[in-house]
């Protein structure tokens, strides 16, 4: 599979680990349906490096329903029973119960007060068990090859990840690896209820927490030019913002969703507030090609990315995604469009 891998043959690797889950997948459902009908859930670390792998497995029935995963890049600071606990608390704080019980591989020093909170939140028992042989002990090993082959895989796409990034350094001369992206784009149907998306990728993956939704408010019609110097304008400059957009970090790169127009108001926006030193582009394709084409401020002619190339997977995940954002937000006012109001005896009207 690595070798497949290793020549870009990407579609042949992918086969290769499908076959490999299947059969993993099948494995384990024989070995968990051997201990008998229990609902327990299985707690497994795995360490590599600074970095830590938990894999939190569900077993229903005597059946292997599904995981969570949690992953550390660094934590030298930090004892396996740290880690577990702190999985432990994070998870069951909210309104997940508990099963009966809970195997865990590492001893816990707390394991009576955990087991009370546990066993409040559930209204029965819970106990929480380390074993060291037979069946359940199984479950723990099955656990931690997870974690072990999750932390191998996170810290590949982290190595893959940061190389898009270098490389989308070296491609515009920025004077940084950028750890945080912010991308734009805007939707509208026959100019009515035009919204716009920001999405942000930080660090190699897509931080959700720091999405922003908005509609357009200054701009009448189909104007997509307009409509990015607004966007742009309300989140860096605040005049139209929130607060809470005021307490998010400046990105290391703006990517905007179209060519020369919507780079330009971009630009002239970031200009008006005082950011025309942040590092901004516009991503787009020419008519009738293929290929993706970065448009800069300054630069005469576009970059045209091979569709293959580590630098076009990477804008393209963030502008895709900050396409489907936007999409998503239009299509629930579109929704929200189509519902009748209620009469004035406040029935809803049929």
């Amino acid at each position: 599979m690595e070798a497949a891998a290793d020549g870009e043959e990407f579609e042949e690797a992918a086969r290769l680990r499908g076959r490999m889950v299947s059969i993993t997948r099948t494995l384990e459902k024989q070995r968990v349906a051997q201990i008998g009908p229990m609902d327990q859930d299985i707690i497994g670390l795995a360490r590599m490096g600074p970095a830590a792998d938990l894999q939190l497995l569900f077993v229903r029935g005597g059946l292997l329903i599904g995981r969570k995963d949690f992953f550390w890049a660094d934590t030298k600071e930090a004892v396996d029973e740290e880690l577990i606990r702190s999985a432990i608390e994070q998870f069951y704080n909210k309104d997940t119960l508990p099963p009966k019980e809970l195997l865990v591989s590492e001893a816990l020093s707390d394991r009576e007060l955990l087991q009370r909170w546990l066993s409040q939140k559930k209204g029965r028992r819970v106990r929480i068990l380390t074993p060291e042989r037979g069946a359940k002990r199984q479950l723990l090993q099955l656990a931690e090859e997870n974690a072990a082959a999750a932390i191998a895989e996170h810290l590949r796409n982290t190595a893959v990840e940061h190389k898009e990034a270098e490389e989308l350094q070296r491609l515009l001369g920025l004077p940084k690896t950028p750890g945080r992206v912010e991308g734009f784009d805007i939707s509208n149907t026959m100019g009515t209820d035009s919204v716009a998306s920001m999405v942000v990728w930080e660090d190699g993956k897509m931080k959700k927490a720091d999405y922003r939704r908005f509609r357009i408010r200054t701009v009448e019609g189909a104007n997509d030019f307009a409509s990015m110097e607004e966007v742009v304008t309300r989140r860096y400059g605040g005049t139209l913002g929130t607060k809470a957009n005021k307490t998010l970090p400046l990105p290391d790169l703006i990517l905007i969703d179209g060519g020369v127009g919507q780079l330009g108001a971009a630009v002239d926006a970031l200009r008006a507030v005082n950011l025309g030193h942040l590092p901004i582009i516009g991503l787009a394709k020419a008519k009738g090609e293929k290929e993706e084409r970065i448009y800069a401020p300054g630069r005469r002619d576009p970059l045209i990315l091979s569709p293959t190339s580590h630098v076009s997977r990477l804008v393209q995940r963030i502008r895709d995604e900050a396409h489907r954002f936007a999409i998503a937000y239009h299509r629930k006012l579109r929704g929200q469009a189509f519902v009748m109001p209620p009469s004035k005896s406040g029935k809803a009207r049929r």
